[in-house]
């Protein structure tokens, strides 16, 4: 069971059954160490939970020359009625299942694929960000009966009208102050991170693809490239029903311009049958696994 400090092995035995081999540090040392002692014994087939501790052990694991696949949490076999779940469990259940084919796999991205993934999350957290610090401040300005007569909020004409609002009491001018700031700050972050999107999305493997699917009506840069950066290459995927499968699992988390991509490339693969994607990992705990 691997997490950000520690590491369950539980080798499996061919002839007898799973052993554990107790607790390990998540460090690259230790699991090195750890793979070079059961290598003594044949060939080694690791597997682990895909959680926040990302593709660093899967990648280390292959470097070395052995195989290693990350599991899907939600795709795991459990029995009815299993509800007391422990590290040693977990690793001992993986072995078993692994070595009788009963899990699945994630996509594992490359490393430009997946730092790219970060900088479009990053820019979602920003405007998640931006959303409530604006809701914050219309909050504010509402408690104190000021309200913007016309036109739709953050124009420029807008932004005029914040700029003249004043306040008899010096601590609300402080407070609308911070809260405008804020705004402001939050709104350079998101913006600054859609140019360094765009701007690496053109030295991308994928790129192409996130140009392609621009052409389709409502679609901009940003809702491909969030699009694409999740789910990987489409062409991975052998049918829409795969395609749109995966997507479901993960649009709940990413806002409503993205998933009507999801849905327009329903038909882009629909279309051509080869253009279709992969799998995106997820979880809370990952578990290490021989």
């Amino acid at each position: 069971m691997a997490s950000s400090r520690r590491a369950d092995a539980a080798p499996y035995d061919h002839f007898i059954r799973e052993v554990s081999w107790g607790v390990i540090p998540n460090t690259a040392e230790d699991i090195a160490k750890l793979a070079k002692r059961l290598a003594k014994h044949g060939e080694l087939d690791f597997c682990y939970e895909a959680s926040g501790c990302g593709y660093g052990i899967h990648r280390q694991l292959t470097a070395l020359g052995h195989k290693c696949i990350v599991v899907a949490p939600s795709m795991i076999p459990r029995k009815p009625g299993e509800r007391i779940k422990t590290d040693r469990r977990n690793s001992e259940k993986l072995a078993v299942l692994h070595r009788s084919g009963d899990l699945t796999p994630v996509w594992i991205p490359d490393t430009t694929h997946e730092a790219l993934r970060d900088l479009v999350r990053a820019r979602v957290d920003a405007s998640m960000h931006l959303m409530r610090a604006r809701q914050q401040l219309l909050a504010f300005l509402l408690r104190h009966g000021r309200s913007y007569p016309t036109g739709k909020h953050w124009t420029q004409r807008h932004r005029s009208w914040l700029a003249g609002q004043k306040f008899e009491e010096h601590a609300h001018g402080i407070v609308f102050q911070d809260y405008l700031e804020t705004v402001w700050t939050a709104q350079q972050r998101r913006d600054a991170l859609i140019e360094r999107i765009s701007a690496m999305v053109g030295r991308w493997l994928l790129g192409p693809l996130v140009e392609a699917l621009r052409g389709l009506r409502g679609i901009d840069m940003i809702s491909a490239a969030t699009f694409i950066a999740s789910t990987g290459d489409l062409s991975r995927f052998g049918s829409p029903r795969m395609l749109m499968g995966i997507s479901a699992w993960f649009l709940p988390s990413i806002p409503a311009v993205e998933r009507y991509v999801a849905a327009v490339s329903l038909r882009l693969a629909t279309a051509k049958p080869d253009a279709c994607s992969s799998k995106r990992r997820r979880g809370v705990t990952s578990t290490l696994h021989v």
